[in-house]
C-alpha cells in the first residue's frame, strides 16, 4: 500500500511512503527515499494504465535537468525555497508540455523539499518499467552525447549478455570521466567479456565527431 492520497487528478501533499519495500528494496539504485517515491508513482502509474507515459515525461523532465545549468541549480540548490522551486517548476512543466502525474508528482515532491532527489527518483523508476517489463536496465556514463547509432550498438552488446532481455539504457552524461564510456549492468560493472566490444563503440564515438 503507499500513503499517497490521489484524488481528482492531483496527489495530496505529504511525505509518500512505500510499504512495497521488497520492490525497492532489491536495487541499492531504487532503495532509500528515492525509492520509496518511485515505488509510489509506479504503482500509482501502474494503476492508471499510464506507465510510459508518466516515464516520457519524466525522460524529458530528466533531459531538461541534465542540460540546463541554470535548472540544474534550482532543483538542487538549497537557496530556492519551496514556493520559489513550485513557481519556477509550473512554467517550466507548462513550457515543456509535461502534464497529468508525472506533472502532479514533481510538484508533490517540489513541495515537500525533496526536489533536489529527482534525477534519483526518475532513475528508480525507470529501474520499476525495465523489471516489469522484463527489461534489464544498464547504467552507461559518458564523457559525451551518443549518437542514435552507437546507442543501438551498444544495446546490442549487452543484450548478447544478458539472455536476449531488451535493455533499457539510463544515459549520464559526465565530460570529466577517464575512458569516455563506463557501463554497469544491474549492481555490476561490466566484466572483461565486452570490454573488445565496448572499445569498439568507444572508437566509433571517436570517429564521430
Amino acid at each position: 500500500m503507499v500513503c499517497a492520497a490521489f484524488r481528482d487528478g492531483v496527489w495530496a501533499v505529504n511525505e509518500v511512503k512505500a510499504t512495497s519495500v521488497s520492490v525497492a528494496g532489491e536495487d541499492p539504485i531504487i532503495s532509500g527515499m528515492a525509492g520509496r517515491y518511485a515505488t509510489a508513482l509506479f504503482e500509482l502509474a501502474l494503476d492508471n494504465k499510464a506507465v510510459d507515459a508518466v516515464k516520457k515525461d519524466l525522460d524529458q523532465f530528466d533531459a531538461l535537468v541534465a542540460s540546463s545549468t541554470d535548472l540544474n541549480r534550482l532543483v538542487r540548490s538549497p537557496v530556492f525555497d519551496a514556493d520559489e522551486q513550485l513557481k519556477a517548476l509550473s512554467a517550466i512543466l507548462a513550457k515543456a508540455g509535461i502534464s497529468g502525474l508525472a506533472a502532479n508528482f514533481l510538484r508533490v515532491i517540489t513541495t515537500n523539499r525533496r526536489l533536489f532527489a529527482v534525477r534519483n527518483m526518475i532513475r528508480g523508476y525507470r529501474g520499476l518499467v525495465a523489471r516489469h517489463k522484463g527489461e534489464v536496465t544498464a547504467h552507461v556514463t559518458v564523457a559525451e552525447k551518443l549518437s542514435d547509432k552507437n546507442l543501438d550498438a551498444l544495446k546490442s552488446v549487452l543484450k548478447s549478455v544478458t539472455g536476449g532481455k531488451d535493455i533499457d539504457l539510463d544515459v549520464n552524461v559526465e565530460p570529466a570521466i577517464i575512458g569516455g564510456l563506463i557501463v554497469k549492468v544491474g549492481s555490476r560493472m561490466v566484466d572483461s567479456s565486452l570490454r573488445t566490444k565496448l572499445n569498439s563503440i568507444k572508437l566509433a564515438m571517436k570517429e564521430a565527431r
